[in-house]
């Protein structure tokens, strides 16, 4: 593969893998204009966030054995024609009601886009490059919180938050012709596999039981859960307690994502002389400290604005190091059916994610408490399933800058 190709194939994945984060990130300032235009409140606006999260995850399972069967860009089409029919839907929503479920459906057709790149990962590159490329296109997803609210906020003042979904349709546009002529399959269907419910739920089983799967990907999922929860009470917490504007609140997210990209970039070096899980344990261990010291703060009401984003910056920091790692280690034992481990673990990580999404929503009490609290919880019960599930892991494949993948 030449550098060329190298770059254009992480471009378009990229944008692949960020067309759900920016889905969900350009609207989120636009809360406030649209609870008024559709006569509703915040909070159930911020249900359609959760319903979107609860279409990914379903999606992902639909996905996968889809990919595994027929290759990847064909369902991948589909799943974008659906995005931006959806996405024209949301537009034309007219009660708070139907935008919820049109987000959902949005979110379905969406999620092609994320499992496909993220199998993709799997099928174009070497599997010892695999956490480097997934750093890569954390870079490219970095995109999403530090453009799209802005651009949200903006088109939100200019023409109103309608168009910001038109405009999320036009660049899902972009993103299948990219896909049509710039992309190759890189996978040859596999016509063995059957698409009845049943064989897909025991090829669901057989990459569920494998321990290095289980632990790494629940581990992943938990802890990446807590930024969902961060994303559905940011508005609430950032707009609704400390009164930020819509401009204040967009460069406050997209200062608060530098910490992840930035670090998901940091990665990138430090694999070279640690491994990837290594790497993983320590910046969980980190990541729970902060988080418990968070809560006990939060609860006792020490915190201010400065000290609440000072918290979550750590949180999304320590993110950058967890995702690529998590996400390596638990697609490294596969090959044949990365297409379903792939939907599986995007099916865990958005479905937990979706859970603490509704939790921050219902929970609210006007005080950053549930936010807190929330996160703080996703770290410790993350680094518990990680200490536990390594002592499960009989033969485990390891990835590495250095050593590439070994098993032991």
């Amino acid at each position: 593969m030449t550098k060329k190709e190298y770059f254009f194939r992480i471009l378009i994945l990229g944008f692949l893998t960020a067309l759900g984060p920016f889905s969900i990130d350009m609207y989120l300032p636009s809360f406030d204009a649209i609870a008024t235009d559709l006569h509703t409140t915040s909070s159930q606006v911020a249900l359609s966030l959760s319903s979107f999260f609860v279409g990914l995850a379903a999606g992902q399972l639909l996905y996968g054995p889809l990919l595994d069967r027929f290759g990847r860009k064909r369902p991948l089409y589909v799943g974008l024609a659906v995005y931006i029919i959806a996405s024209i839907g949301c537009m034309a929503a007219h009660n708070v009601q139907m935008l919820i479920w049109l987000r959902l459906l949005q979110a379905i057709g969406s999620c092609a886009a994320a499992v496909a790149s993220v199998a993709m990962v799997r099928d174009l590159f070497r599997v010892e490059d695999n956490a480097k490329v997934f750093s890569l296109l954390m870079l490219v997803v970095g995109l999403s919180p530090l453009l799209a609210p802005v651009a949200g906020g903006a088109i939100t003042g200019m023409f109103g938050w309608q168009f910001i979904f038109i405009t999320l349709a036009g660049i899902s546009v972009l993103i299948l012709i990219a896909v049509i002529f710039a992309l190759p399959d890189g996978y040859k269907p596999d016509t063995t596999l059957s698409l009845k419910p049943w064989p897909i739920l025991l090829n669901f089983w057989h990459v569920l039981k494998v321990p290095q799967f289980y632990t790494y990907a629940f581990t992943g999922a938990i802890a990446f859960s807590g930024l969902f929860a961060y994303v559905s009470g940011a508005p609430l917490v950032l707009m609704g307690i400390f009164h930020m504007n819509k401009n204040m609140f967009s460069i406050t997210f997209a200062s608060m994502a530098a910490g992840l990209v930035g670090f998901s970039q940091v990665n990138s070096l430090v694999m070279r002389y640690y491994k990837s899980e290594q790497i993983l344990k320590t910046a969980l261990i980190v990541q729970t400290i902060s988080g418990v010291i968070f809560v006990i703060a939060s609860v006792a009401g020490l915190l201010g604005l400065a000290g609440n984003l000072f918290f979550i910056f750590i949180f999304l920091s320590c993110l950058g190091f967890i995702s690529s790692n998590a996400s390596a280690l638990t697609l490294a034992p596969f090959s044949r059916n990365a297409g379903t481990a792939s939907s599986l673990m995007g099916a865990l990580q958005l479905g937990i994610g979706a859970l603490t999404s509704f939790a921050v929503s219902i929970l609210d009490d006007n005080t950053p408490v549930p936010l807190a609290g929330i996160m703080g919880a996703t770290s410790v019960i993350a680094l518990v399933i990680l200490l536990v599930g390594r002592r499960i892991i009989k033969h485990k494949v390891e990835v590495s800058e250095d050593s590439g993948v070994v098993m032991h």
